[in-house]
């Protein structure tokens, strides 16, 4: 499984990296063309040099005399995107959707997660299609905020039933959908038409084109948002956090006035503006969620040496995980220094049984991420990531498999606030 993982994703980077730096280019392509006095019949031209030759490039305001024999298409790039992000989604969120796709305790049972996975791909794009073809398609910037409302809308609503990874990664694929859709279903008919009208003397429709471009441009603002989400899964202050779509609603608008700003920056430097801005937005998110003391709930404050943990049965991991429950003791003086030994046995038996050198989890064959948890010195080491995956975020385990308690959280945090100390 591991291996497909990689070989999936590596097609996914490859063809996307494809797609986006084809749309880069022409975008930077388009803003500079020379359009002073150009040639009869063109709209601009453009010299560059790049890997030791010259390029003379010419843009037709409409077409050539006669069509070249040789015309080269740009799809197959997002086509095989969007294939292999499909094929991701399943390999990673679908064939397993209790431990990747669901947030523990979600009301949906897997198949009704994949379900609403996949049936919000095909809702994201009509939804998307019916609101361009409206009356709003004459109106792209009120268009365009109300495309933002309804994704972040889509966030917030993942966000209750699917963990925060599966949240993210299913706003990405519905931008991703409604992108190729673009692709397949409006620009290339257009191009085709163009073609096709050229090739038989006659005017072409200038109502397809206008609707490719009003796409394309869409597409081209979706770009940075989506990359955000693609490397996301890296960085849990954000989609662990309990207002991930808010963080996601505020890096998309980051992203979003950069692109911007790019778009722009050869005609006009007013929009220079939003580069500051979007770096002020980066930093404020990264202050708002950064990692706050924790606060300790009354029962690790009364007796925190004296929660005892019982071994999991050795069918734990293949579901039906009860939590091991703390034996009653006698209340103990509030803030008292929290004994490793027990925040050890906490680690062992919720967080050790995939992060070992031999892990016993059905899952991994090897520690993920190399991160091992077997002796005090590597929980010492690691103090920092587990406040931030276990405690702050609480996004480990990998969907509470192993049914870690809001009390041990607690317990751990509060040693991690006393210094994390193994003696």
């Amino acid at each position: 499984m591991e291996w497909l993982n990689l070989s999936v994703r590596w097609v996914h980077m490859i063809t996307g990296v494809a797609w986006i730096g084809a749309s880069f280019y022409f975008v930077w392509l388009e803003n500079n063309l020379n359009r002073v006095n150009p040639r009869s019949g063109l709209a601009g031209d453009l010299w560059a040099i790049h890997g030791g030759g010259i390029y003379h490039l010419e843009k037709y305001k409409l077409a050539p005399p006669t069509m070249p024999d040789n015309l080269h298409w740009f799809k197959w790039e997002a086509y095989f995107t969007w294939m292999s992000g499909i094929a991701l989604l399943c390999v990673v969120f679908y064939w397993n959707p209790t431990l990747y796709l669901l947030a523990p305790g979600s009301s949906l049972s897997g198949p009704e997660g994949v379900l609403l996975g996949i049936g919000s791909l095909f809702a994201g794009w009509f939804i998307y299609s019916f609101l361009c073809d409206s009356a709003l398609g004459k109106r792209p910037a009120l268009l365009g905020f109300i495309l933002f409302v309804l994704l972040i809308a889509a966030a917030y609503g993942f966000s209750k039933v699917f963990s925060g990874r599966g949240a993210y990664l299913h706003v990405g694929a519905v931008i991703g959908t409604i992108m190729v859709g673009n692709v397949f279903r409006i620009i290339m008919p257009a191009q085709r038409a163009l073609v096709a009208a050229i090739a038989e003397n006659r005017t072409p429709d200038p109502a397809l084109p206008a609707k490719g471009l009003l796409r394309s441009r869409h597409n081209n603002y979706f770009t940075l948002p989506v990359l955000f989400i693609m490397i996301s899964n890296h960085f849990p202050s954000t989609y662990g956090s309990q207002y991930n779509w808010l963080i996601l609603a505020g890096i998309a608008v980051a992203a979003v006035l950069v692109r911007h700003y790019f778009n722009t920056r050869h005609n006009s430097q007013k929009y220079a503006w939003t580069l500051p801005v979007g770096a002020l937005a980066m930093i404020c998110l990264a202050y708002v969620t950064g990692p706050k003391p924790v606060s300790t709930s009354p029962e690790v404050a009364k007796a925190p040496a004296a929660i005892e943990y019982q071994p999991l049965p050795e069918t734990a991991l293949g579901g039906g995980l009860k939590p091991a429950e703390p034996a009653a003791a006698p209340a103990a003086p509030a803030q008292a220094t929290i004994d490793f030994d027990k925040v050890h046995g906490v680690i062992q038996e919720r967080c050790a049984v995939c992060h070992s050198a031999k892990p016993t989890s059905p899952l991994f064959s090897t520690a993920p991420a190399g991160v091992m948890f077997d002796t005090p010195a590597q929980i010492q080491q690691q103090a920092a990531r587990i406040q931030a995956q276990a405690v702050a975020s609480q996004i480990m385990p990998l969907g509470n498999i192993t049914q870690m308690t809001q009390q041990e959280r607690d317990l751990i945090g509060t040693w991690i606030n006393q210094g994390a100390r193994t003696n």
